[in-house]
C-alpha cells in the first residue's frame, strides 16, 4: 500500500543518514498516516490520512 495521504498527498521524502565518520546511507522520512473512517462526499469511507490533516480539521470523522 502506498504511503500517501488521501487528503493532501503528502508522501515519503528521502535523504541521507550521516555518521560521525561522514558515511552516507540512504533513508526515508515517512508521513504519520492513520487509518480513519471519514465522511467523504456524504459516504463513510476508510482512508489513510496524515495526522496534520486530522489536526487541521480537513477530515470529517464518521461517527
Amino acid at each position: 500500500m502506498a504511503k500517501i495521504c488521501a487528503i493532501c498527498g503528502k508522501k515519503p521524502v528521502s535523504g541521507n543518514n550521516i555518521s560521525h565518520a561522514h558515511n552516507k546511507t540512504r533513508r526515508r522520512w515517512l508521513p504519520n498516516l492513520q487509518s480513519v473512517r471519514a465522511q467523504i462526499d456524504g459516504r463513510v469511507k476508510r482512508t489513510r490520512v496524515c495526522t496534520t490533516c486530522i489536526k487541521q480539521g480537513k477530515v470529517v470523522k464518521a461517527a
